[in-house]
């Protein structure tokens, strides 16, 4: 193993979030191909106990899937309600998604509370707000998302196939039922604005500058 390749494995093992490559391409030497050293890395950690894992275009070190059970903790998982799970969801295969699409979805009101729990959980933020009457914030989910469900990309969510395979969509299901493709995490649609600091003080999000959120 070269320079080049040591300390991008040193980079990445040091780092507790997932490390884009533009910061390991800094700390490299002009001309060297950032992307050939960490699929290297990845093919040479694929049979180890930790693998090297691509998120949303950034690399992590993770623990093989295989042996998660020999280093549990012993901590309780963190559990989520039914609605949680339910709003989760539909904003992961939906988002960019309103509240007021959630709801038409799910049939029922969702409290501030449901969607308190997902965000704090770092699983769920504000991705912009629609070009429409009254200009709705959408949610979307985060690259924390992803890596605790061990995703390299938002299109790696299940499909209709593989839902059905484990039992998650059973019963009748309607013609022409399809599942949406989701925006990746930082794709804008043309008919959303991102959201900016000024927006989330706007709506009370935010305190403003110079105050401290109750």
């Amino acid at each position: 193993m070269d320079e080049a390749h040591r300390i991008a494995e040193a980079l990445i093992f040091a780092s507790a979030a997932p490390v884009a490559p533009s910061v390991i391409e800094e700390r490299l030497p002009v001309g060297v191909d950032v992307r050939a050293i960490l699929l290297d890395l990845k093919a040479e950690y694929a049979s180890r106990g930790v693998h090297l894992l691509e998120i949303d275009g950034h690399w992590a070190f993770r623990t093989a899937a295989d042996l998660s059970f020999a280093i549990s903790s012993g901590e309780p998982v963190r559990k989520l309600s039914k609605a949680a799970l339910e709003v989760l969801s539909i904003i992961a295969y939906h988002q960019p998604v309103t509240r007021a699409e959630i709801e038409d979805i799910r049939g029922v009101q969702t409290s501030k509370g449901t969607l308190d729990v997902l965000m704090e959980a770092g699983w769920v933020r504000f991705r912009g707000r629609r070009r429409t009457p009254g200009r709705p914030v959408t949610f979307g989910t985060t690259r924390e998302f992803l890596d605790h469900f061990s995703l390299e990309d938002i299109r790696d969510l299940p499909g209709i196939e593989e839902l059905k395979g484990a039992g998650m969509l059973s019963g009748r299901i309607p013609p022409g039922f399809q599942i949406p493709e989701p925006l990746g995490i930082d794709d804008v649609p043309e008919d959303e604005d991102p959201i900016t600091a000024l927006d989330l003080e706007e709506l009370g999000l935010l305190a403003p500058k110079g105050e401290e959120p109750e």
